[in-house]
């Protein structure tokens, strides 16, 4: 199997979940700009809050899988 072949097969599989993380990316980074386009917060805040992201990304998917989770039984 080839290189393209794989890439293609993996995108099969996890479709919605790429598509789910790129939407969360694109909606933080464009809150997090305008919303420091709009105070002109400092450089360092910017960064920061943009890194956070990461965080935000895990928190808020763990605690919608332990929600469903709960919900299940």
């Amino acid at each position: 199997m080839g290189v393209l072949e794989t890439i293609g097969e993996h995108v099969r599989e996890h479709r919605s979940g790429m598509l789910v993380d790129l939407a969360f990316a694109v909606i933080w980074v464009t809150v997090v700009t305008l919303l420091f386009d709009l105070l002109a917060g400092p450089q360092w805040a910017y960064y920061l809050t943009m890194g956070a992201g990461v965080l935000a990304y895990y928190g808020f998917f763990w605690s919608l899988a332990a929600a469903r989770s709960e919900g299940e039984g």
